[in-house]
């Protein structure tokens, strides 16, 4: 982690052929790192892979060395509580400080959900949040989830 509350994120460009996705995941795998979230948009060509995992570095590597066209992306991951609309108290801190979201997704567990977005403005986007008290995971808090 390069900064307090940055995580890193890869992005995985995946071919729309039947076990792509599941030849990352046995890369992986293999590897004994663990995927800790992820989401997959596509197109007619192409798919992306972003995922979270216990060792950016490592899997940058090994799925380079497999011939994917891999890159490292710094986010954020935050922790609010799963009731309705605070998801939208948190864009609004983002909004107010005119952070435009490039992509986000998100999981909940229980009480409590987990997002991670990839703002334009990254330093002043955690610069916001956590002048407003929302909880910013770090690198080890993510991969321990």
């Amino acid at each position: 982690m390069d900064k307090n509350g940055v995580i890193k994120q890869l992005s995985v460009f995946l071919e729309n052929k039947t076990g792509r996705l599941n030849h990352v995941a046995e890369i992986l795998g293999a590897e004994g790192i663990n995927m800790t979230a992820f989401s997959v948009a596509d197109n007619s060509d192409f798919g992306i892979l972003r995922v979270i995992v216990s060792d950016p570095q490592k899997a940058l590597t090994v799925l380079k060395e497999n011939r994917f066209a891999v890159s490292l992306t710094d986010v954020i991951c935050l922790r609010t509580s799963n009731e309705p609309g605070t998801l939208s108290k948190v864009l609004k801190i983002l909004e107010q400080e005119q952070i435009y979201i490039e992509y986000m997704y998100a999981f909940s567990e229980g009480t409590e959900a987990n997002v991670v977005i990839r703002p334009d403005k990254l330093e002043a986007g955690l610069a916001a949040l956590e002048k407003n008290n929302i909880k910013v995971l770090s690198e080890k808090d993510v991969c321990h989830l």
